[in-house]
């Protein structure tokens, strides 16, 4: 289905083409001056030194041309060349009845791709904490936006589950129960199914673990011993690793599942290991890794960088294997399992370094095509209101299931203030709100700005807020119901013609649909979808305040208005999936 800003496009184009000059003067853009025009097209004023003709004379070729066109209700040309542009309000209700009907709302992808995001990048052993809930939010929005318009995607979390930590854990574990079967060089039998810790223990393992390391060399060395026996194969510490693992991931998926966020993969650091042997020998045998200090390095820098780039190391002095070699191995499995036309990978946007120097050494050594696109999307930091990165209130890193229980006991008072419903409803209602609060809070923001987390704003029933855009959601779910229960069937109403000036506004709004999605998955880009709800709810808000719906006599003008609210709706629910959370039934 074609845009709305295509079809009058084409229009334009065509006029002028028509009238002897270039049809892509015809470009048509929305009015910075919605009080004059609807649209406006400003290709007359390029025009003007193609053709030495002033600006005004080609914009009154094409006005002229346009006069009588039903998709306008005016086309005026204007000192000292605009053209500005008024749609017929049939063309507008037959256009939005087409979207009612159209699958995707008309969304279009004539490009579909294999698509990998790699995205929440949890380390085992560790609880998610408010770090964390930046690459959560983005990733599975920018996933659930390319997928809805066709693509095949893949959600990656690639979890943090090798190296040093392991070794560090192993070790403190063998302190704290020496007699634990794993730590018997004698023992010949099966290792127990059960894992001798639970997550809670797991997590006060791991700090006291890497304080120790610290603080006591002996500790330190005996931890890169294990790490090495574990990387080795050795069977004892490898079922510990197992035990790590299962316990680590029921945690973190409930944790992401509070998010509602879902992987498709659990991949990890260990799954890239025995890619990385065949990796760097291949980037010896092409020449490309050399060594340097006794590491192997692979030269990255190109001609046209504004600024010196240091070598990507793939192997240390001490034969270990870093973060790059092991993302670089991650791409060969990849792209032995799925080919993607694209990787998407969200991190903290001060790993830029990171990501250019591997991204690199995967094109130079062939590892992904040169078509194939490799984008990295870094995230700001969520701060306090001091502007520094949000703590707890005693100063120290703030769990993302604290945090998610502070802006849910937010809006739950929210609700009881103002609402008189029990308290097991406002309960589950607070749940759903203080997600769509959070979320919406991170995700109005463009991901690469660092931004300020204020739960009282972003509780807010008011504003450019998650619960504002639900609330709006709920109101309309409320008129929809209350005219099913008068009048029944909906099945035959249509969006109609009308001289209501909030109605028009709300329907050019509502055209607009498409448009943004399409632009937001092309871009990678949550904020925009955002940003249309949010002018969305503020049109159909204005709309509600000054139109009487149920109590509209004229019954064809009562179908008219629910057909729109509905599609309003429709539109309104497509987004807040894609950026990850739902409406509720009642507020």
């Amino acid at each position: 289905m074609k845009k709305i800003l295509e079809l009058i496009t084409e229009e334009f184009e065509n006029a002028f083409e028509q009238c002897g000059y270039d049809r892509k003067l015809g470009k048509v853009g929305t009015s910075n001056r919605p009080d004059l025009c609807q649209y406006q097209c400003n290709g007359a004023m390029a025009g003007a030194k193609l053709y030495h003709k002033a600006p005004i004379m080609i914009a009154n070729d094409v006005a002229a041309l346009l006069q009588g066109n039903d998709k306008f209700s005016s086309v005026e040309a204007v000192n000292p060349g605009f053209i500005n542009i008024n749609l017929d309000n049939k063309f507008i209700a037959d256009y939005l009845n087409e979207m009612a009907g159209a699958q995707k709302l008309g969304c279009e992808n004539k490009n579909v791709q294999t698509i990998v995001v790699d995205y929440g990048g949890a380390n085992v052993a560790k609880p998610l904490h408010i770090g964390h809930l930046r690459s959560a939010v983005i990733g599975e929005s920018v996933k659930r936006i390319t997928k809805y318009l066709g693509n095949h995607v893949i959600g990656d979390v690639h979890l943090g589950d090798w190296g040093l930590q392991m070794g560090l854990i192993i070790t403190e574990l063998e302190c704290r129960k020496p007699d634990l079967v794993y730590f018997d060089e004698n023992y010949t039998g099966e290792f127990p199914k059960e894992a001798p810790f639970d997550i809670a223990e797991l997590e006060q393992i791991y700090p006291c673990a890497s304080k120790k390391a610290k603080e006591d060399i002996a500790f330190k060395e005996k931890a890169q011993e294990a790490t090495l026996k574990l990387q080795s194969g050795y069977a004892p510490y490898t079922a510990i690793w197992k035990h790590i693992m299962n316990v680590s991931k029921v945690d973190l998926k409930k944790n992401y599942d509070n998010l509602d966020v879902e992987f498709d993969l659990w991949k990890g650091e260990s799954d890239a290991q025995p890619y990385i042997p065949d990796l760097i020998q291949d980037l010896v045998d092409k020449g490309l890794a050399y060594e340097s200090q006794g590491a192997l390095v692979v030269d990255i820098a190109e001609e046209g960088d504004s600024k010196e780039l240091p070598p990507c190391i793939v192997r240390k002095s001490d034969g270990a294997a870093l973060y790059a070699t092991s993302d670089i191995a991650t791409l060969v499995q990849r792209e032995q399992d799925f080919k993607p036309d694209k990787y998407v990978y969200l991190a903290d946007k001060r790993q830029d370094l990171h990501y250019t120097q591997f991204f690199r050494v995967a094109k130079k050594a062939g590892i992904v095509k040169p078509e194939t696109e490799l984008i990295f999307i870094g995230f700001g930091t969520m701060n306090g209101a001091d502007g520094k990165p949000f703590k707890t209130r005693e100063g120290g890193v703030m769990r993302l299931e604290n945090l998610i229980a502070q802006i849910n006991d937010a809006v739950y008072h929210k609700i009881m203030e103002n609402r008189s419903v029990s308290e097991e409803e406002a309960k589950n209602t607070a749940k759903i709100v203080g997600l769509a609060a959070l979320k919406y809070g991170d995700l109005s923001n463009q991901a690469s700005k660092d931004y300020i987390f204020d739960i009282d704003r972003f509780a807010s029933f008011e504003g450019n807020t998650g619960p504002y855009i639900l609330y709006t959601i709920v109101r309309i779910k409320s008129i929809i119901e209350k005219y099913k229960a008068e009048n029944g069937n909906m099945q035959h109403i249509a969006v109609n013609t009308c001289d209501n000036p909030e109605q028009i506004a709300l329907m050019l709004e509502v055209a607009k649909a498409n448009e943004i999605i399409e632009n937001a998955a092309k871009e990678l880009a949550p904020h925009k979808i955002c940003s249309y709800i949010y002018d969305l709810s503020n049109a159909f808000n204005r709309f509600y305040h000054g139109t009487k719906i149920l109590s509209e006599e004229d019954e064809n003008k009562k179908e008219g208005y629910i057909a729109l609210i509905s599609l309003v709706k429709k539109v309104l629910e497509t987004c807040i999936n894609l950026l990850g959370f739902e409406a509720p039934d009642r507020m």
